[in-house]
């Protein structure tokens, strides 16, 4: 009887172990924790059933199952390099990155098979329409705007996959070689081209600048010139001035001594004695003096003296004579 009832016991308690590692197993089959930026896509019978987003969601163990872990983080895609050819027909060789975000998980795991995938083919096609409707130049001077229009024409077509492109970047853009080469000889020329004209630009400034010199140097040389004129003018006025007015001053004096006794005596001796120094004048000059006896002999040429004197002393022109009425 005790071997029955243990015997019982231990079923029983076997039966409670094996309920609980079921119910511990459901537990954990049935809970599902979701990480941030992630999204479990549910089927049930292979049927959709809903979507599971961050945080803590629950299933039916054995009957739901996770289908699908969609990443809603952005992603980076690499597009293979590929050739196209532009509108003025030249092959290029164009690489680039794709940046895209699943927006809708239910669309990115039902609406297209591998959506990366496409969404790669359909940057590459779109990559290659936009070139061929651009000329090799634009296709270097307008990359901001290729890749604009790589990405609106992706997302029109890339809406019913749930996902969104957020922006396209070319990479690389690579010509044959000999449009490389004929691109460098038209960027050495123009560099050359600007670096003649920065030259002639330098020279042609460099002789405006002398010249302007030179003129400004001239009209400094002429206005010093002007100035040392009209100094010197000056100058020489105030001279003449200074020595009209010693002039005036002497003759003033001599005057006033001639208009007695004893100047006319003096004014008769220094006429006598002019004359005397005239003829020795004369007579150094020439080697033949012709003279009258008279007029050789020192006494007659004093009374000469004399009789000039004597007759501007009456002339109403000197005013001795008034004088001495006076």
């Amino acid at each position: 009887m005790d071997k029955m009832i243990l015997s019982l016991f231990e079923l029983a308690f076997n039966v409670w172990v094996m309920l609980a590692i079921v119910l511990v197993v459901l537990i954990k089959y049935s809970i599902k924790f979701v990480p941030q930026n992630r999204a479990f896509v549910i089927e049930r019978f292979g049927k959709y059933t809903g979507t599971l987003t961050a945080g803590l969601g629950f299933i039916f163990p054995f009957i739901d199952r996770v289908a699908y872990d969609r990443s809603l983080k952005e992603q980076a895609v690499d597009v293979p390099s590929q050739a196209a050819i532009t509108k003025d027909n030249i092959n290029l060789s164009v690489d680039g990155v794709l940046y895209m975000k699943v927006l809708d998980p239910y669309k990115a795991s039902y609406g297209v098979e591998e959506y990366t995938f496409a969404v790669t083919q359909l940057a590459q096609t779109t990559m290659r329409s936009e070139i061929g409707k651009m000329e090799l130049d634009r296709t270097f001077e307008e990359r901001e705007a290729l890749n604009s229009s790589i990405v609106n024409s992706i997302n029109e077509a890339a809406e019913p996959w749930g996902v969104q492109v957020l922006r396209y970047e070319i990479k690389d853009i690579v010509p044959p070689r000999s449009v490389l080469e004929a691109m460098e000889r038209q960027m050495k020329a123009e560099r050359e081209k600007r670096a003649d004209i920065l030259e002639s630009e330098g020279q042609r400034q460099s002789a405006i600048n002398v010249a302007e010199g030179d003129k400004q140097a001239k009209v400094l040389r002429a206005e010093a010139e002007r100035q040392e004129q009209i100094l010197r003018a000056e100058g020489e006025a105030r001279a003449i001035e200074m020595v009209a007015e010693a002039k005036a001053k002497a003759l003033e004096t001599i005057g006033r001594a001639a208009d007695t006794a004893r100047g006319q005596k003096a004014v008769q001796l220094d006429l006598a004695t002019g004359a005397i120094n005239a003829k020795r004048e004369i007579a150094k000059e020439s080697t033949v003096v012709l003279m009258d006896a008279q007029s050789s002999e020192p006494a007659s040429v004093v009374a000469q003296a004399v009789a000039i004197t004597a007759a501007m002393n009456n002339s109403d022109a000197f005013g001795f004579s008034g004088r001495e009425g006076a």
